[in-house]
């Protein structure tokens, strides 16, 4: 896939094998779908909320992904992958 972005390494070097199953599942699932809030994450997963809640949190502290304001909805946010020029 063109554009497609790999997801980084922490900042120790190390890759993802620490973070829990569940952060590596949603961290690929932001890598081949893109841009997606909570609920999709949720709904592409099929994980609970309260997991990907947790598994974002996670990935966040590792800045493995980002998140902005959605512009659809102020009250959601959008989470993406770190890219490597960040």
């Amino acid at each position: 896939m063109a554009g497609q972005t790999t997801v980084p390494s922490s900042p120790d070097g190390s890759s993802l094998r620490a973070l829990p199953p569940s952060a590596k599942l949603v961290a690929k699932t932001l890598e081949y779908e893109g841009r997606l809030t909570q609920a999709e994450l949720v709904e592409s997963t099929r994980l609970p909320d309260r997991t990907v809640r947790y598994a974002l949190r996670k990935l966040e502290d590792e800045d493995v992904v980002t998140s902005r304001i959605s512009f659809a909805d102020a009250r959601q946010r959008v989470y993406s992958l770190t890219t490597a020029e960040s």
